[in-house]
């Protein structure tokens, strides 16, 4: 946790509201977003036993496993599931865009892609394993399921690998997208409760806010005392409709609470970074649909050591864009870097946009700026430099003494003998300089076929599954 996160939890607890970290949204949200809110049998890891999911606020839908102890009606319910989802997700690849590149072939690229919306993480584990325990699963044979169970079970492997890749929006956990934009006084575990959690935002904390009866727990977990007093009874029962209403009383709270958490969030103005990540998942996703129209085996259980190290060096890398990417979108986050001595702002208090070095033909234009600021400065002389204000333009620390630090522009000028207008800072304009440099702001989005779909990198490796994969059980 960063020094202003805890300032502002405790200004938090001090007034007894969730105080805002950051000015712009750092995700993508999309017009039409699936809200998808799922719960498991207690005691089973991937066992489903009920789901609400839907695209319109107003028209949920409700699945329930009825005798979640029955095999037969679990891949029933995969497959009504799997009648919601795989229309909204292949919904989206029938609108493509061609992208060129340079020194190497054009690729179709999805206009939109699809936005799961789930509660928090653990719904995000419990997609990824309820895609594990059915993408291996036969058609034909001994215990086959509907031809639509193996499919589903890939995109909900591929929707839950992608949820953890830094920056990306194609899965979002309301209580972490929260979490990365307003603080609250209580502590991460306690962030988890998406009803606390949005009281703190909203109205304050509430005692209201934790009692299970009034706003039940939001998956995949229920309440103990629920299935206990009401779910098991229901079950025992043999009635459908009881242990269908039972399940709706633990999931319509939930579900307002999502839509709340979306409006909150869509009430952020959209960072200026966020359309360029956007775009890496919609290449993602049109990788991974040309990569299932092409035949290819279902994603591994476990990646190789190649791939795996492929996979967490492009994640590192991920992760290093998406940090300057925030920063250089955000004066909250670049704050962050302000006290660590990473970056300084302050006013222009003089320039030379004439100044040069080199002769002759070697002679090249680095314009000078001078800036006063009350930041500490601890960074060495020749530190590479950005800005927020100019992005692309690179610049060189010269020195810095004395609350003065004098800042050598070395790109982004234009082509001419002099800058371009608006190249060098006025004097009077408040600026921002940082070590953290915009190199990351121009790379293309490749498509994830270029890499592997479902490891995003890495070539596509052969896989066939053997016998413990074809009988693998729902847990």
């Amino acid at each position: 946790m960063s020094l202003l996160t805890s300032l502002a939890r405790l200004r938090a607890l001090h007034e007894g509201v969730a105080q805002p970290i950051a000015t712009v949204r750092h995700c993508h949200l999309s017009r039409r977003p699936m809200v998808f809110i799922p719960l498991k049998l207690s005691g089973e890891a991937a066992a489903p036993l009920a789901a609400m999911l839907g695209t319109d606020r107003d028209r949920p839908r409700l699945l329930v496993v009825t005798q979640p102890r029955n095999r037969d009606q679990r891949f029933a319910w995969t497959a009504e599931l799997a009648g919601v989802l795989l229309p909204y997700v292949e919904g989206f690849l029938a609108d493509t865009e061609t992208v060129e590149r340079r020194n190497a072939d054009p690729y179709e690229r999805a206009l939109d892609a699809p936005q799961l919306v789930v509660p928090n993480l653990g719904a995000v584990a419990f997609t990824r394993l309820l895609g594990r325990s059915t993408r291996f699963r036969r058609t034909d044979g001994p215990y086959p399921v509907p031809e639509e169970v193996p499919l589903l079970g890939r995109w909900l492997t591929y929707l839950g690998e992608r949820s953890p890749y830094p920056g990306s929006s194609l899965m979002l956990a309301a209580t972490e997208e929260l979490g990365r934009h307003w603080a609250t006084g209580q502590s991460g575990l306690e962030d988890a409760n998406l009803a606390a959690l949005l009281h703190w935002i909203t109205d304050g904390p509430t005692d209201d806010a934790e009692d299970p009866l009034i706003w039940p727990p939001a998956g995949p977990a229920t309440d103990p005392g629920f299935d206990a007093e009401v779910l098991a009874p229901a079950i025992d029962s043999g009635s459908p409709e009881r242990v269908t209403e039972a399940l709706r009383t633990q999931l319509e709270p939930t579900w307002r609470l999502m839509w709340r958490a979306i409006d909150l969030l869509a009430g952020l103005p959209e960072g200026a970074s966020v359309a360029q990540r956007w775009e890496q998942d919609r290449a993602s996703f049109s990788g991974m649909a040309a990569a299932i129209a092409e035949g290819a085996p279902p994603q591994p259980r476990r990646d190789g050591a190649v791939a795996a190290a492929a996979r967490l060096a492009r994640m590192e890398r991920a992760q290093a864009a998406y940090d300057v990417q925030r920063a250089y979108d955000d004066p909250l986050v670049m704050a962050e870097y302000r006290l660590t001595g990473e970056a300084f702002a302050g006013e222009v208090v003089e320039t030379d946009p004439g100044h040069t070095e080199g002769e002759g033909r070697s002679r090249k234009l680095r314009p000078l700026v001078v800036v006063k600021t009350d930041d500490p400065v601890r960074l060495p002389a020749g530190t590479a430099l950005g800005t927020p204000q100019r992005r692309g333009q690179g610049a060189e620390l010269v020195s810095a003494a004395g609350g003065l630090v004098t800042v050598k522009i070395t790109k982004g000028m234009g082509r001419g003998r002099t800058p371009a207008q608006g190249a060098v800072p006025e004097v009077g304009e408040r600026v921002c300089y940082t070590s953290l440099t915009d190199d990351f702001q121009g790379s293309p989005a490749l498509p994830e076929s270029e890499s592997t779909p479902w490891t995003h990198g890495g070539p596509p490796q052969e896989y066939v599954p053997n016998d413990d994969d074809a009988q693998e059980e729902w847990s």
